[in-house]
């Protein structure tokens, strides 16, 4: 406003309406309503000021010109103040649209590598025990012939090749073009509850299974899948020689709890994997995280008698009562 009054002026004096036009354009970016008033003012006087001197009052046709003339240089100001507002509007939300989309990939990547990271945790410690129960079996009953030995061998052959064909089904989804899972996280097909608690068994353990719950929905049969698993690695682990029981309960409308409980570990059978394969907790981590996902809990603790027990609620999914392929039979 200062430097219009001054162009004003100027121009009244000089006859130059350049300064005054620069002022009123420039100044016709202000947001406020009085401002924008008393410059209209200072640029009608200003652009009827060269004719006052010596003529008196304006003509009606002098005042519509300054008028037109004042208005139309404010209006083109404003335009174009407002289109650079919005110009830098849209830049400023380009920019924060960008970041917003690099932090959501980074967080899918996090995303996708944590839940690669559980699966190869749970996968790596169920079948390095159940190697090293193997292995220990061979190892105290090396004498026990030729028979005995290829069998414990072939039992880790096939437990290692187990091993490779589930690692390389979980990173598959790190190569598109092969034929693992897809990119919403559809998982390769697992043994059922029946086969894991087999080889288990096979491999020396004493484990029960009561099932009562049958086929489940995808998920919540994964979900239990790996709850057992986990359960029983870390009862061979922890409680070398002990016998565990795995216990189904629950169908449709109830949802389904799976219990894993093992007594005290047996002294006469020596140190189990636990002594060299520490675990530092990421799997009851994991399943805490998977199962809650899921809407379902996870609880675990000494029994009371020595024993350990590990418990996990999952809701059954409404509309899915169907048997699942690939679930416990």
């Amino acid at each position: 406003m200062p430097v219009a009054l001054v162009a004003a002026a100027g121009y009244a004096a000089s006859g130059n309406p350049g300064p005054l036009l620069v002022a009123l354009f420039s100044g016709a970016a202000s947001t406020s309503a009085w401002r924008l008033a008393a410059l209209a003012g200072i640029g009608l006087v200003g652009f009827l000021a060269p004719d006052w001197p010596g003529h008196g009052w304006p003509a009606a046709s002098q005042i519509a010109f300054a008028a037109t003339g004042t208005l139309g240089v404010m209006a083109s100001g404003g335009y174009v103040a407002r289109q650079r507002q919005l110009t830098v509007a849209l830049r400023e939300r380009a920019e924060l649209a960008e970041a917003a989309r690099r932090l959501q990939d980074d967080r899918t990547r996090v995303a996708e590598r944590t839940r690669i990271a559980r699966e190869m945790h749970d996968v790596l410690g169920h079948k390095v025990a159940l190697i090293c129960l193997h292995a220990g079996g061979l190892e105290v009953n090396a004498g026990a012939g030729a028979a005995r030995v290829e069998q414990g061998a072939a039992l880790i052959r096939a437990t290692a090749q187990e091993t490779l064909a589930e690692m390389r089904a979980i990173l598959g989804v790190l190569r598109p073009e092969d034929d693992g899972p897809d990119a919403e996280g559809a998982d390769p097909q697992f043994p059922d509850l029946h086969r894991l608690v087999d080889s288990w068994v096979k491999a020396g353990a004493t484990v029960a299974l009561h099932d009562e719950v049958g086929a489940m929905p995808p998920a919540t049969a994964r979900a239990v899948h790996r709850l057992v698993q986990e359960g029983l690695t870390n009862a061979h682990k922890h409680a070398t020689g002990a016998a565990a029981t795995v216990t189904l309960t629950g169908g449709p409308g109830d949802g389904v709890t799976a219990v894993i409980s093992n007594g005290p570990p047996d002294p006469s059978a020596g140190p189990g994997p636990g002594a060299v394969l520490p675990g530092g907790g990421a799997g009851l981590v994991g399943l805490v995280e998977r199962l809650r996902l899921l809407g379902g809990t996870v609880r675990c603790g000494p029994d009371g008698a020595g024993g350990w027990r590990l418990e996990g609620r999952l809701p059954w999914p409404a509309g899915q009562s169907d048997p699942t392929p690939g679930g416990p039979a």
